[in-house]
Order: C-alpha cells, then structure tokens, then sequence
C-alpha cells in the first residue's frame, strides 16, 4: 500500500465530477462538509468513495430530488469518521450484517443492478488501513454509510 496524505475534500469532488455525465438526468443536491486530509492509499481510497457515492445514487435513483451528504467527524481522538448519507431506499436495520459481506444483497438485482460486491471491497480496503466500516439506515428513508480511518502523521 502506497501511504501518503491524501485530500479527502479533493477526493470526493473528483468522484462526484466523474459521476456527473451518468445523472444529467437527474436533480441531484450534493452536501460536502469540508473534509479532513488523512494518510492512506489515495487509490484505495478512491475505491472506497466511489463505491459508497454509487451505491448512494443507485438507491436514491427513484427520488424526484436525490440528496447525498459527504461529511465527516473530526472529534475522535484516534480516528477520523467519514459518512455518506442519502435519501435513498434504505435497508431493514435487522439486515445490517450482511451488508458489507461478498455477494450478499439486500435488493433484488431487478430492483438495482450490481455485483455484490462494492461494499465488501469498501470494507476490505478501511479493514486494510486500521479503521471500520458500518452502517445506518431504515425502510423508504435513505441510509448512511461510514467508515473510520486511523489519525497517522505522514511520518508513521
């Protein structure tokens, strides 16, 4: 793994922008806290934010307005926390632990296309840098995703 400080603001207006040619269709409002740099693998990182950024559109796909938020909890000692919320479909909290699982899905594939396998990679990647994955979400009412990273200085 290549580590090294890596603008999380940055990173996630880059995948938003390369989002944005798939959801001209759409009315999409993006809420983007200002975000904290951490050290990490900036391309394995990238996969985490993709990741998480489709699936938010993919499950919000049938609002007439789609809202996705990028923020971040700084307050930790140890760790800083990342989320992405959206007002999407949302999950049964009963289902919780299979969601970062390979192949387990919470929809039917003709309901949302997908592989099974997007957020097992998230978690795999966050596992890989010493943080966590989890989340949060409830029937018709959208869901958020976070994981957390390590504080590490450029140095360790």
């Amino acid at each position: 793994m290549n580590f090294q400080e890596v603008n999380m603001h940055d990173l996630v207006e880059a995948v938003i922008t390369e989002f944005q040619p798939d959801i001209q269709t759409r009315q999409v409002e993006w809420i983007v806290q200002e975000l904290p740099n951490v050290i990490g693998d900036p391309a394995l990182l990238r996969i985490v934010i993709t990741n998480l950024i489709s699936n938010a559109l993919k499950f919000s796909q049938q609002r007439e307005v789609t809202r996705i938020e990028i923020g971040s909890d700084p307050t930790q000692e140890s760790q800083v926390v990342f989320w992405v919320r959206d007002n999407g479909v949302g999950f049964d909290m009963k289902f919780v632990g299979r969601l970062f699982k390979v192949f387990q899905r919470l929809h039917r594939a003709d309901e949302f296309e997908g592989t099974g396998i997007g957020l097992a990679n998230v978690n795999r990647v966050i596992t890989r840098h010493g943080g966590k994955t989890w989340a949060v979400g409830q029937v018709g009412e959208g869901a958020t995703f976070y994981f957390s990273l390590p504080v590490r200085t450029a140095e360790e």
